[in-house]
């Protein structure tokens, strides 16, 4: 939840330490199923310890995910929820949350674009039935294009750092330091 996103008119779930989670709006118990049907709904809310007062909304989307992750078909391999912990504690930390951030939005706008050009080739009666079959023969294409999005991403990135480390360079060679490791083939021509 972003902060504009728990302004006054979000919805305020508290939750109790016998572990219930009562909605303030509706004056009712509610599940973790109607908390991910609120998300589902793109409704606003945010949860918050009864006594406390601490704001525990992350917590309960990430218990959503958990449940979801452990039912079905789950949407992260063991080895990207590695890399993922991988991440905590590293100094990359913050930049792998935005950059997951981004991406992420990026494949909602292009979803979104996808199913508006859908009703405008084939207008309403593009029905639930008809987006599962248009994008099972679509997965591939998809596919293809999200893996090419990010070779372009990861090249556009080590482009960048190699940039930032040559100014770096050029910035420190007016100091008497010496020749970085590393750099004295580049320095010899």
């Amino acid at each position: 939840m972003t902060q504009s996103q728990t302004t006054s008119a979000a919805r305020l779930i508290k939750k109790y330490p016998n572990r219930r989670l009562y909605d303030t709006r509706t004056s009712a118990y509610i599940t973790l199923a109607d908390v991910k049907q609120l998300v589902l709904d793109n409704e606003s809310f945010h949860v918050v310890d009864a006594k406390s007062g601490e704001d525990l909304t992350r917590s309960i989307l990430l218990q959503i995910i958990l449940e979801e992750e452990s039912g079905g078909i789950p949407m992260f391999s063991a080895d990207a929820l590695s890399q993922i912990i991988r991440f905590y504690g590293h100094a990359m930390q913050g930049v792998m949350g935005a950059y997951l951030e981004k991406n992420i939005q990026a494949f909602i706008e292009i979803q979104d674009r996808m199913a508006e050009q859908s009703k405008g080739l084939y207008g309403q009666h593009f029905g639930p039935e008809a987006w599962t079959q248009f994008m099972n023969v679509q997965t591939p294409v998809l596919q293809n294009m999200m893996n090419s999005y990010i070779d372009q991403s990861k090249n556009l990135f080590v482009q960048m750092q190699e940039q930032m480390q040559d100014q770096t360079r050029g910035m420190f060679n007016v100091f008497p330091f010496g020749v970085p490791p590393g750099d004295s083939d580049k320095n010899r021509k």
